[in-house]
């Protein structure tokens, strides 16, 4: 009977000891923000997505991340936006000229649509804010030109470091070639469609999920962490979704909302 006893208090005290370590880890650790598609959503960048402007206040505010798009034109240059088309035309087959001559292509805030170049003047003014690269899948244009005229772009303005810059993209292609070729960058899938672990086991090394996603599998987190991978998630704007994802303990959340999030973490947020 007393061994017994002194069984149950020895079982107790393990699991005490447990709840404690997992505890203080939680509460160590440490989460990023980045800016989704910049910090647009301000009067200094004129709420424009994407804008330079959007980039400057992301580093202005000492955000961790700023993320942005990027896309081949008809006549192989990059552009920065979001979606496959800019005023009324498909960017994989429009040439550049027409995004920076037709005034329906300017942004809110005035700026023309910028070249990766010109965006990368940009990101080289401040070491504090990742630049959060996302390789937009292509339909017509070739993914692979897309990546090697992006690592030539970042060369050129000395930003291709896997401390100034990680990589983000739908396409698996994409991700498989960064994998392959640059497997010292942080490169996260997006489309949340395949588990932490089939992903590693083909060399790439991080998942940028929307938060439903996390919602339905909130043990990839844990599966991700254990395998040495990254968690991002996108683009939680919600105050109840973003308290969620940093109880799920993500490493990175994308969002438009960056003085929120940063409000909620307090002393939780991570910095470059």
């Amino acid at each position: 009977m007393t061994n017994y006893f002194f069984s149950l208090i020895r079982t107790a005290v393990a699991a005490s000891m447990i709840l404690l370590v997992s505890t203080t880890a939680s509460a160590q650790h440490k989460i990023a923000i980045a800016a989704h598609r910049g910090f647009w959503k301000c009067e200094a960048a004129g709420n424009s997505e994407n804008s330079i402007a959007s980039l400057r206040e992301a580093q202005k505010a000492a955000l961790w991340g700023s993320e942005f798009d990027v896309h081949l034109t008809a006549d192989n240059k990059l552009l920065v936006n979001h979606d496959n088309t800019r005023g009324g035309k498909e960017i994989e087959l429009t040439k550049l000229s027409y995004f920076k001559t037709d005034e329906q292509c300017r942004l809110k805030n005035g700026e023309w649509p910028s070249t990766l170049d010109e965006y990368l003047k940009q990101g080289q003014a401040s070491d504090k804010t990742m630049l959060v690269f996302e390789l937009k899948p292509e339909k017509h244009r070739s993914e692979d030109v897309l990546i090697r005229k992006s690592v030539r772009a970042l060369k050129r303005h000395g930003l291709f470091d896997p401390s100034r810059v990680m990589f983000i993209s739908f396409s698996k292609h994409m991700c498989d070639v960064i994998a392959k070729k640059y497997p010292a960058f942080t490169n996260q899938y997006l489309n949340g469609d395949i588990a932490p672990k089939d992903l590693k086991a083909q060399g790439i090394n991080g998942i940028d999920y929307h938060y439903n996603v996390f919602y339905k599998h909130p043990e990839w987190v844990a599966e991700a962490h254990s395998l040495g991978m990254s968690v991002n998630v996108w683009t939680v704007n919600a105050e109840k979704d973003i308290k969620a994802m940093i109880d799920l303990g993500v490493d990175c959340i994308t969002t438009n909302e960056p003085l929120l999030v940063r409000e909620i973490l307090g002393s939780k947020e991570l910095f470059q």
